[in-house]
């Protein structure tokens, strides 16, 4: 009676877990039928095309307000010629993070223009907007897909001789040569299995596959052992060669191969100048923090 009973139980068990399992499935697909429901504020009406090559950034008169009141950006009015570095300061809530983000058109500005390669953002197709700007980020995010795909975003029209050269060319050789299956290993979700090193370079990795002409590079905060440093850094000038650049600085060190340095407060320019300008000017902002020899910036 006692095996009988276990095993009728046995099974009964494994069903409830399975009508668990069932009933977060369709929460899911509720809330992923939602989302697919929901339409983006941004009209993608854009027919005009980005030239090929280093893209010139401006900002023309720009307003923006998250919540329509408070201003986030005011009156921001500045150029990058193309092929030159920006390095971006300015203290938490300054307004760096939504410079970048209004590149890549995720909000509309409220006022004045932002131009890209000579062209105003709403004129380009956001699909154009999203190959020709590629962006580091602090935080690498992972998909649970192969090495290929999570180096090609899933664009099969990317060669594996490509993804190869590339990983030789960010010095990536020795932790390729040591995956199982080559550019057909798993890689888990979240960067998991992965140094912090070897995530920055991979995602280095997937903005040469985009070759854009402009770069954004929001810097990474973790500290990384002499040698993997010293890769990111050589990764870093390889990938702004012969193409715009826009650093945001958490540590002054990263600034020191921007050409032009700007320091926002409150959504507006405070300083904008040459890079050896500004340090050679004793009474600008810039001049001042170097002198501080503070490594985190505090504008």
């Amino acid at each position: 009676m006692i095996y009988y009973t276990d095993a009728i139980f046995r099974p009964l068990r494994e069903i409830t877990n399975e009508i668990q399992n069932l009933q977060k499935a369709g929460g899911s697909i509720g809330r992923i039928d939602e989302l697919y429901r929901t339409e983006s504020k941004i009209k993608d009406n854009g027919t005009l095309h980005l030239p090929e090559g280093a893209l010139e950034v401006k900002f023309d008169h720009t307003q923006f307000s998250y919540n329509g009141t408070d201003k986030t950006l005011e009156d921001v009015n500045f150029t990058l010629q193309p092929g030159r570095v920006l390095g971006l300061l300015g203290r938490t809530g300054s307004g760096k993070t939504t410079i970048t983000r209004l590149l890549f058109r995720l909000y509309e500005i409220n006022g004045g223009a932002i131009r890209l390669g000579g062209r105003e953002l709403h004129e380009v197709p956001i699909a154009e907007l999203q190959h020709h700007i590629g962006m580091v980020t602090q935080e690498v995010q992972l998909f649970r897909a192969t090495v290929r795909d999570n180096l090609s975003f899933f664009d099969d029209a990317i060669r594996d001789e490509q993804i190869l050269s590339v990983i030789r060319e960010l010095e990536l050789s020795d932790w390729f040569n040591g995956l199982p299956k080559g550019l057909d290993t798993i890689l888990e979700g979240g960067s998991k299995g992965l140094s912090a090193g070897e995530a920055q370079l991979l995602a280095f990795t997937r903005v040469f596959l985009k070759n854009p002409g402009l770069v954004i590079m929001d810097e990474a905060s973790s500290r990384l052992d002499p040698a993997t440093e010293q890769k990111i850094e050589r990764a870093v000038d390889k990938l702004l060669k012969n193409r715009t650049g826009i650093i945001v600085a958490h540590r002054l060190g990263t600034v020191q191969r921007a050409d032009e340095i700007m320091i926002l407060e409150r959504g507006q320019i405070v300083e904008h100048g040459n890079y050896a300008s500004l340090v050679s000017d004793p009474e600008s902002r810039f001049s001042s923090l170097l002198k501080t020899g503070l490594e985190e910036v505090t504008v």
